[in-house]
């Protein structure tokens, strides 16, 4: 369903707007009216898509959130509690700004609803109308939620990797290609050392971050010193996996990318970016943070 900045109860281009960082007062009815859009064009106006030959959306994608603190009541006022997964298209116009969720979803703390599904349609719908995408919901029961249980990722973890590591914002010349010049590969690598910080309150944002490749060699060493280049980095989750996709990209000219991130949960969020070149599922994942 979507809409345009005029349609939003609630949105701004800038962040110091956002009620990101600030003392805020929980709601105590319910109250859609909090959610607050954030246009991905903001963070996107970096990102140098002409670099790699395009001026369209060079991915395909989903940034799937989990929400960890969702409550309500039923018709008789009892409470209930479940988890839920929220996959927002990357090609929505906005992202929704964390805390506005996390404020947003406790107004549903004491709202009366018919059935669960009725409670998963009226988030879906709220959220959707502000992503100005359709944004899909999935209620768990905590029982349900906790028998998916933790996942590792297949591949090659890169962190015990003994390299040298004296760069600590993005730089893309760190990528460099493997010896083996004359191969093609089909890999898998991922790093728990991901971290970049917030740029509205600066506090730190872990992830680990999975790379999936076809193409020529990128040398191990090299990957992991530009994924920890991103230690000192500002940026929201979703637009730090895009710049390492363009990134990777533009330097390495894989015939198949993805990169995925699983940020480790802050105020019961946890946001999960996949980006990748054709659209091919995501692997549902949840690591030993999470």
């Amino acid at each position: 369903m979507p809409v345009t900045p005029t349609d939003l109860s609630n949105s701004s281009s800038s962040d110091s707007d956002t009620p990101l960082g600030k003392t805020v007062e929980y709601p105590s009815v319910y109250a859609p009216q909090l959610l607050f859009a954030i246009a991905r064009d903001a963070g996107r106006a970096e990102l140098d898509y002409g670099s790699v030959g395009l001026n369209v959306l060079p991915f395909t994608g989903e940034d799937l959130w989990t929400a960890y603190e969702i409550s309500g009541c039923d018709k008789k006022g009892k409470p209930w509690v479940a988890v839920g997964e929220l996959s927002v298209p990357c090609d929505s116009p906005f992202i929704i700004e964390s805390k506005s969720l996390k404020l947003y979803l406790n107004s549903l703390n004491q709202h009366r609803f018919a059935s669960l599904q009725a409670a998963r349609q009226t988030i879906a719908d709220d959220v959707s109308r502000v992503a100005g995408a359709d944004v899909a919901v999935r209620l768990y029961t905590i029982d349900d939620y906790a028998r998916k249980g933790l996942t590792v990722f297949g591949g090659q973890c890169l962190d015990e990797l003994d390299v040298d590591c004296e760069v600590y914002k993005p730089d893309a010349r760190l990528l460099a290609f493997s010896d083996r010049t004359d191969e093609r590969v089909d890999e898998a690598l991922y790093s728990h050392l991901m971290k970049s910080n917030c740029p509205v309150t600066g506090q730190p944002d872990w992830a680990t971050i999975y790379v999936r490749y076809s193409g020529r060699p990128i040398c191990h060493s090299s990957l992991l010193r530009y994924l920890v280049s991103y230690r000192e980095h500002q940026g929201f989750h979703e637009h730090c996996v895009e710049s390492v996709f363009l990134d990777i990209l533009k330097h390495c000219q894989p015939s198949r990318l993805m990169v995925s991130a699983r940020y480790t949960r802050r105020g019961g969020l946890d946001i999960n970016p996949t980006r990748s070149l054709s659209a091919e599922p995501v692997d549902w994942a949840r690591t030993g943070r999470q």
